[in-house]
């Protein structure tokens, strides 16, 4: 054994002299040579091609480095021995990922990828205008030459919208309201965002069960309709109108929608908007997987921009260049936004610079608004938000007390479906009886029916009084015309007479 080492240290001699003479011979730039020459013949005979990722790109981020980091998490939970844990910010799940100088073998289409996590301490701090990691990192990708077309076409696309997915998934939702007076923030977004927790979901939604399955299906059609729209030349957007009585669970809709989809909310303030550019603007500053809402477009503001013809020609003026625009509207006096720039925002070229996005308005009354907002290709949907029905009352009282289907009796059950209709209540003021009383449910819902009795007796006396008054009123124009036949008559005569009269004259 004693030889062993000797003749090994003898070996190590001869190679640290031999290593001495050639830095002594040999310049650098001829070695930096023979290590290129080397290399290259290295891999004219190797199988591998590498590819290699590093965090920061100059002084800008590398997406593809976050989005291969989120896409090896899904499997690095269950495959990697060493991981590192994370929780970024907004983000209610943890997420797994390689550790230093760590190994991953992933699969795509049957081709086999090695993914190696490369981390090593940088030598120098140069100057920069932002701060640099102390290390740096990177993945090294490793595959077959012959797989090589295969993975660059279609495997860091597919990373890429696996990434997104998984950033979505684990992400809060975002709730975006827009600065007043149009103000940026430091990183000039107009945008101010809190997190959205709003629980609302389908399944808690009081509406009729076939309504939210036919909103749910268009949901998920036009979320998974990427092909469809590209194919068909439309811009990958859908409009939703809201409408129905105050209290009816337009916001509690939005908010399902919200957490269906796992998209973000932006919440436009018409009134905190000046001109349509800062509309643009905003819109342009809105991302994908977004829904961007209106509530009471028609109390926002004024956008009755379009004038009605008089029958008067319009007035003559010298100068056509001093002639304010008719299309500007509230513009050129109030310097607000018109209701061609919000036509334009939902509908126009501006609405397609960004995509899967979703609009929605809301109003209490449809009637206000202005026919050219409510066509297809700007609200594509419209819901109506009604009282409270039957199987929307069985949705609050499971909600509310925990009651099932079979839970209540026939008859409680006939009676609640047999007033309901006719009381013509909300679901906010069917929840409000329910919440003061949801500690004792059978208080509940004696109080339920109580209300829903009361309130359909009031709508069934104020239907027969404006049925009666509108009769009376029928009755006594009749009694009048009986009474008084000769005024007929003669104001008859008299117009009869005033024609003759004016026939004369023209003759």
């Amino acid at each position: 054994m004693k030889e062993i080492w000797t003749s090994m240290a003898s070996l190590m001699g001869v190679f640290a002299f031999c290593q001495s003479l050639l830095h002594v011979v040999l310049p650098p730039q001829l070695r930096y040579e023979f290590l290129k020459i080397f290399n290259r013949v290295f891999r004219m005979f190797s199988v591998y091609v590498y590819f290699d990722i590093t965090e920061v790109d100059g002084v800008n981020t590398n997406e593809l480095y976050n989005a291969v980091q989120l896409y090896l998490s899904s499997s690095a939970s269950i495959r990697g021995n060493r991981l590192s844990l994370t929780r970024a910010l907004n983000s209610s799940a943890f997420t797994f990922g390689l550790s230093s100088n760590d190994c991953l073998v992933d699969t795509f289409n049957g081709v086999t990828a090695t993914w190696e996590h490369i981390v090593t301490p940088r030598q120098a701090q140069t100057f920069s205008w932002r701060p640099i990691p102390e290390d740096k990192r990177g993945f090294t990708l490793r595959i077959k030459k012959k797989d090589k077309n295969l993975i660059l076409d279609s495997y860091l696309e597919y990373i890429m919208k696996k990434a997104e997915d998984i950033r979505r998934k684990n992400q809060d939702r975002l709730l975006y309201t827009n600065s007043r007076g149009g103000s940026m923030d430091g990183r000039g977004h107009p945008w101010e965002s809190v997190p959205f927790k709003h629980p609302s979901t389908f399944e808690t939604l009081a509406m009729d069960t076939i309504k939210k399955d036919e909103i749910m299906s268009d949901l998920k059609d036009f979320a998974d309709g990427e092909s469809f729209y590209q194919n068909t030349g439309r811009a990958w957007k859908r409009g939703y109108l809201l409408y129905g009585p105050p209290g009816t669970g337009k916001s509690s809709m939005i908010a399902a929608m919200a957490n269906y989809l796992k998209y973000d909310i932006y919440d436009l303030e018409l009134t905190e908007v000046n001109t349509n550019s800062e509309l643009r603007k905003l819109l342009m500053k809105t991302s994908s997987k977004s829904i961007i809402v209106i509530e009471d477009i028609d109390c926002s503001v004024n956008l009755t921009n379009r004038k009605k013809p008089t029958g008067k020609p319009p007035p003559r003026v010298d100068n056509p260049a001093a002639t304010p625009d008719m299309s500007s509207g509230l513009e050129e006096k109030g310097n607000t936004i018109t209701l061609s720039g919000l036509l334009n925002f939902t509908d126009g070229l501006w609405s397609c610079c960004g995509s899967e996005r979703i609009f929605v308005f809301t109003t209490n009354h449809i009637e206000k608004l202005d026919p050219a907002l409510l066509r297809s290709g700007r609200m594509d949907m419209h819901i109506f938000m009604n009282f409270c029905s039957f199987p929307a009352l069985k949705i609050l009282l499971k909600n509310y007390l925990g009651f099932e289907e079979g839970d209540l009796k026939d008859g409680l059950l006939k009676e609640l479906e047999d007033v309901v209709d006719k009381a013509e209540m909300t679901p906010a003021d069917i929840s409000e009886v329910l919440i003061k009383n949801r500690r004792n449910k059978l208080k509940a819902l004696n109080e339920l029916l109580e209300a829903l009795k009361t309130r359909a007796e009031k709508n069934h006396i104020s239907a027969s009084k404006e049925k009666s008054s509108g009769n009376m009123d029928v009755e006594e124009q009749e009694k009048r015309a009986l009474e008084s036949p000769n005024e007929g008559s003669e104001s008859l005569e008299k117009c009869n007479k005033g024609g003759d009269d004016s026939n004369k004259k023209t003759n």
